[in-house]
């Protein structure tokens, strides 16, 4: 458990990281505006701060893929400092990736200490919006889906780890099922795994969906439209109904038993988390935000992000999130970009905006820091 300090990013160091040979920035707490041309390297900076969180950050890129290339040539590895200030005194972590021959392995050390990607995530949560999650309402319920999970992560770091789990157990499973004559004590094994794990995915996903419900609900009317949320799927409605860890797995036992001969035919399991959807409601309308105009559903997806960081900030045992938000301000009117300011302003954390010219944040005025990048150079002015 930790304390609900105020928590921000006060210094960021990079080596080999993408298209920064060596980089080293200083913060003073207030929100960070990083513009420049596209191309830059403006998104390189924030995947950069992402990768305090678990997973493989923003862009989901492989420690391979974060190497800085020279003359064709990758480099073995990268590196990463931070000082995230946590309220109380300054927290140093070094992230270190070498690359060079394999699939990577990455370290990591707080204050000089070895540490994981969990005990990172009881320091620091991170929740972020890029422009490839523009197609979450549009797209299909994995893109959905996705969006939940990466929410979720941010109020139950476990998260990752039971989704790994239930991951490695379905492939098995399939694998099993595809022999024709499975055995069925193997197959008893095997989803008593999977059980497990989605009992505890659909429980945090019905718990995240529930408080962020709860930070929407609780925003005032403005700029941003309010959204009505809703999880299809056998475990997330029976959670969302109070079932506890057991329930939630006996009911996944029964339709996976159930289902043998079904899946067999299938080629692939049909009943679990892996098939569950976030729905929304854009509710001005009363629409489905799938439904809803390109302008609609960029200010449900900023609505959702904003609300997120409260549910965050709501809770007794965490701090405030970072606020990552990846070209975010291009696309609104006026209005609605001084509306986004003021929000994050009201938030207790640091948010990260990026942007292709400074006057995008202009209306931010002196409650920003303004860095302006070019060809893997930063300049604060």
């Amino acid at each position: 458990m930790t304390s609900n300090g105020r928590i921000f990013l006060r210094r960021l160091a990079l080596s080999g990281f993408r298209n920064y040979a060596q980089l080293s920035l200083a913060f003073d707490g207030r929100h960070v505006c990083l513009y420049g041309a596209n191309g830059a390297g403006k998104t390189n900076l924030i995947e950069a701060v992402s990768q305090l969180s678990p997973g493989r950050g923003l862009r989901s890129a492989g420690l391979a893929d974060l190497s800085r290339v020279q003359d064709s040539k990758p480099s073995p590895g990268w590196g990463l400092g931070a000082t995230l200030f946590d309220g109380d005194m300054d927290r140093a972590v070094r992230i270190d990736a070498t690359t060079d021959g394999g699939r990577g392995k990455r370290t990591i050390q707080l204050d000089g200490s070895p540490a994981t990607a969990g005990s990172m995530s009881d320091l620091v949560r991170i929740i972020w919006l890029t422009p490839a999650m523009d197609r979450v309402f549009s797209g299909g319920a994995t893109e959905r889906r996705k969006f939940l999970d990466r929410q979720t992560l941010a109020h139950f770091p476990n998260h990752a780890r039971h989704s790994a789990a239930y991951e490695k157990a379905m492939r098995e499973r399939n694998l099993l099922l595809e022999q024709g004559r499975p055995d069925p004590i193997w197959l008893d094994g095997l989803e008593a795994r999977l059980s497990e794990h989605g009992a505890a995915i659909a429980r945090n996903r019905a718990v995240t969906v529930s408080r962020l419900q709860d930070a929407v609900d609780a925003r005032p009317d403005g700029a941003f439209p309010k959204a009505d949320l809703g999880l299809e799927g056998l475990l997330e409605q029976a959670a969302s109904q109070g079932d506890d860890a057991d329930g939630l797995s006996a009911l996944l036992t029964e339709a996976l038993r159930d289902g043998r001969r079904r899946d067999m035919a299938a080629g692939r399991t049909l009943s679990g988390p892996h098939r569950s959807d976030l729905t929304v409601i854009h509710r001005p309308t009363g629409v489905e935000a799938g439904l809803c105009s390109t302008g609609q559903q960029k200010a449900l997806l900023i609505g959702l992000i904003l609300s997120n960081a409260r549910a965050l900030e709501a809770e007794q045992h965490l701090r405030n999130p970072l606020v990552l938000l990846d070209e975010a301000a291009a696309h609104l009117d006026p209005e609605r970009r001084a509306a986004l300011f003021d929000e994050l302003s009201a938030l207790s954390g640091q948010a990260w905006l990026t942007g292709t010219e400074r006057g995008l944040f202009e209306d931010f005025g002196d409650r920003a820091q303004f860095f302006r990048v070019q060809d893997g150079a930063v300049t604060e002015e």
